[in-house]
C-alpha cells in the first residue's frame, strides 16, 4: 500500500502535481491583485534589507578614508523603518487574503458536500467529508499566499543578492555557492517526505472524525452496550496515527531547517577563510568582506523563505488533494431559485414502467422490471416481505438514486426531464427513521416551507396532534429537541416529521412506514389526517399495519424487487396468496379492533 501510493505522496506524479497547482491557482485567482500588493510590499522590504550591506560597506569605506558618516547612518535608519513598515503591512494584507481564500474554500466546498448525490455519499464516510471543511481547509492558509509570496520573494531576492555579491567578488561567490549547492541536494531530497506525512496525518484526522460521529451518532447504544472503552479505543488508534504521522513531518522539517542553516554557516566558515587570504593578499579590501559576509547571513533570510514555501506547498497539496477528490464526487445540479408553487397545483401521477435498479454494478438489483400506475389523489398503500424494494420506491422518485432501466414518470414526464427543485418541490417526503434535526421544534417544522405561517404551523399541529406537545413543552415551539431529537420520544419525532412533510403542503407525499412508532390513539388520529389529505394529496405509504392497508385506495404488492399484484385490500385477499399471508400475519391488527 506504501509502496504503491508513495510515487502520489512525493509529487512525482506529474499529472497530480498540475492538478494540484491548478487547484491552486483556483484559490488564488480572485485574490491575485491582493497577494501582487501583498508581494510588491514584501519585495519593498527585502530591498530595504538587500541595500544595507552595500551601505554598511560605503560606511567602512567613509571610515577609513576619514569622512563623515552622519548622511549614511541617518538614510540606513531610514531604510531599517522603511522596509519594516513595508514588510508589517504587507504580512498583514496577505493574512486577511489567507482568511479570504480558507472562507471561500470552505463556502465552495459546504455548498459541493450538500449537493453530492446519494450513492456518493454512501461511499464516504460522513467524518471525513467533514474533516476536509475543517482542518484541511485550514491548511489553505499558508499555501495560498504566504507560500506564493514567499517563494516570489524568495526567488527574487536570491537572485539579486547573488548578483550584487558576484559584483562584490566573483571568488567568493563561487565558494558559497558550491557549499550552498551540496547541502541543497540533501534538502530537495527531504522536502517530499513532508508532504507524504501530511497527507497520511490528515487521513488520520478524516478518520478520527469518522469516529467521533459514528459514536455520537448513537451515543446511548454506546453506553447501554458498554462500549466507551473500546469506540475510545478507536478514535484514540486515529488520533495516534495522526500525531505518528505529524511526528515525522516535523522530524523532516526540522532536518530541512538545519540544513538551510547548516549551509549559510558553513558557507560563511568557507568564505571567512578564503575572504581572510585574499583581504591578506590585497586582492579585495576589508570592506568588501565585510559586505560579503553580511549578503551571506541575508541570504539566511530569502533561502529560509523558498524552504518555507516548499514546506507548505508539500502540506498544502496534500490538503488539496483531499479537496479536490470532493469535486470529483458525484453531485447534483444547484437549485434554481425560481417560484414553483404557481406552475402546477393538485395531486400528482406517478407511473413506474419497466424500473430496474441496483446499487452499484455486481450487486443484486433491488428492482426488476416493476411496472405499476398511480393516477392521482388518493392513498396508496405498499406492502411486501422485507427486502422487496418498496421504499426504494420513494427513493427512486426523488431521484436520490438513478434507475439502471426503465422510466419513472411524475405528471407525464419523466423525472429525469424535471429540474430537481421542482419535482422536489412537489413532493413531502417522511423517512423511515424520521430523522429530527438538532434545533427547535420550530425549525424543524418549517424546514421544508420556511415561509410558512404561525397559522400554517398551529393547524397542522392540530391536525398530527402535537398541540398538546407544545403546550407542555417549556419554551413551546422554541424549546431545544436535542440532536437528532433526543428530547423526543420515537412517536413524537414520527410526529414531528410527518407535520413538516404537510406543511409543505406537497402534491405528492410519501410515507415510509411513517406511523410505525404511534400508540393506537395517534395513529388512529394520523390515520385520519393522512385519509384528509389524500382527498386533495397523491399519498404513498409504505404500509406495516393492516389498518393502514384496508383504507387504501389501492395497494401495490412487492416481492423480490417485482410487483406481484395490485388492488385493493378485499380483492387482494381473495386473490393473491403473498398477500393474504401477510395481511394474517407480518401486518398488524386494526387499531380500532
Amino acid at each position: 500500500m506504501n509502496t504503491a501510493s508513495a510515487p502520489e505522496a512525493t509529487g512525482a506524479d506529474s499529472p497530480r502535481t498540475r492538478e494540484t497547482l491548478k487547484a491552486l491557482y483556483g484559490y488564488v485567482r480572485p485574490h491575485r491583485w491582493t497577494v501582487a500588493l501583498g508581494l510588491l510590499l514584501a519585495l519593498a522590504g527585502a530591498a530595504g534589507g538587500l541595500l544595507q550591506p552595500l551601505a554598511t560597506k560605503a560606511l567602512v569605506d567613509r571610515l577609513s578614508s576619514g569622512g563623515t558618516i552622519a548622511t549614511i547612518v541617518l538614510a540606513l535608519t531610514v531604510l531599517v523603518l522603511l522596509s519594516t513598515v513595508a514588510e508589517a503591512f504587507g504580512a498583514y494584507v496577505l493574512e486577511r487574503t489567507a482568511e479570504s481564500v480558507v472562507l471561500a474554500a470552505r463556502r465552495s466546498l459546504i455548498g459541493r458536500l450538500l449537493r453530492l448525490r446519494l450513492p456518493a455519499v454512501d461511499r464516504t464516510q460522513p467524518g471525513d467529508l467533514m474533516s476536509r471543511v475543517t482542518s484541511d481547509t485550514t491548511l489553505l492558509r499558508a499555501v495560498t499566499t504566504q507560500a506564493v509570496v514567499n517563494a516570489a520573494t524568495g526567488t527574487v531576492t536570491l537572485v539579486a543578492a547573488v548578483v550584487v555579491m558576484a559584483f562584490l567578488d566573483v571568488v567568493l561567490l563561487g565558494v558559497a555557492l558550491a557549499v550552498v549547492a551540496v547541502v541543497g541536494v540533501g534538502a530537495a531530497l527531504v522536502m517530499p517526505r513532508i508532504g507524504q506525512a501530511a497527507e497520511r496525518s490528515q487521513e488520520a484526522v478524516g478518520e478520527m472524525s469518522t469516529g467521533l460521529e459514528r459514536v455520537f451518532g448513537a451515543f446511548r447504544t454506546v453506553k447501554a452496550s458498554g462500549a466507551e472503552e473500546r469506540e475510545t479505543a478507536r478514535v484514540e488508534a486515529s488520533a495516534l496515527r495522526a500525531w505518528r504521522h505529524g511526528v515525522r513531518g516535523a522530524k523532516w522539517e526540522a532536518l530541512l531547517g538545519t540544513a538551510d542553516n547548516l549551509a549559510v554557516e558553513l558557507a560563511f566558515l568557507a568564505v571567512l577563510a578564503v575572504g581572510g587570504a585574499r583581504v591578506a593578499s590585497g586582492d579585495i579590501p576589508v570592506s568588501t568582506l565585510i559586505a560579503f559576509l553580511l549578503y551571506l547571513f541575508y541570504l539566511m533570510e530569502p533561502v529560509y523563505k523558498l524552504v518555507e514555501a516548499a514546506t507548505q506547498y508539500q502540506e498544502g497539496a496534500a490538503a488539496i488533494s483531499r479537496i479536490t477528490e470532493v469535486d470529483r464526487l458525484a453531485a447534483e445540479p444547484p437549485a434554481e431559485h425560481r417560484p414553483v408553487a404557481a406552475t402546477v397545483r393538485g395531486p400528482a401521477s406517478v407511473r413506474f414502467e419497466a424500473v430496474s435498479f441496483s446499487y452499484g454494478p455486481g450487486l443484486p438489483p433491488i428492482h426488476r422490471q416493476v411496472d405499476f400506475e398511480v393516477p392521482g389523489a388518493g392513498l396508496t398503500a405498499f406492502v411486501g416481505p422485507s427486502g422487496a424494494g418498496k421504499s426504494t420506491v420513494f427513493a427512486l422518485i426523488e431521484r436520490f438514486y438513478e434507475t439502471t432501466g426503465g422510466r419513472i414518470l411524475v405528471d407525464g414526464e419523466d423525472v429525469r426531464d424535471w429540474p430537481l427543485h421542482e419535482l422536489r418541490s412537489a413532493i413531502g417526503y417522511v423517512e423511515q427513521d424520521a430523522p429530527v434535526l438538532a434545533g427547535t421544534l420550530r425549525e424543524n417544522l418549517v424546514f421544508s416551507a420556511p415561509d410558512a405561517t404561525d397559522d400554517d404551523i398551529h393547524a397542522v399541529l392540530a391536525r398530527t396532534r402535537l398541540d398538546t406537545l407544545v403546550a407542555r413543552l417549556p419554551h413551546g415551539l422554541d424549546t431545544l429537541v436535542g440532536h437528532r431529537g433526543s428530547k423526543l420520544s420515537g412517536g413524537e419525532r414520527q410526529r414531528v416529521a410527518i407535520a413538516r412533510a404537510l406543511l409543505r403542503r406537497p402534491r405528492l407525499l410519501l410515507l415510509d412506514e411513517a406511523t410505525s412508532q404511534l400508540d393506537a390513539v395517534n395513529e388512529l388520529a394520523l390515520r385520519d389526517a393522512i385519509a384528509e389529505t389524500a382527498r386533495d394529496t397523491t399519498v404513498l405509504v409504505v404500509a406495516h399495519r393492516l389498518s393502514t392497508v384496508t383504507d387504501a385506495d389501492r395497494i401495490v404488492v412487492m416481492d423480490a424487487g417485482m410487483v406481484r399484484a395490485v388492488g385493493t385490500h378485499e380483492e387482494l385477499v381473495s386473490t393473491d396468496e403473498l398477500y393474504a399471508r401477510l395481511a394474517a400475519t407480518q401486518l398488524l391488527v386494526r387499531a380500532d379492533d
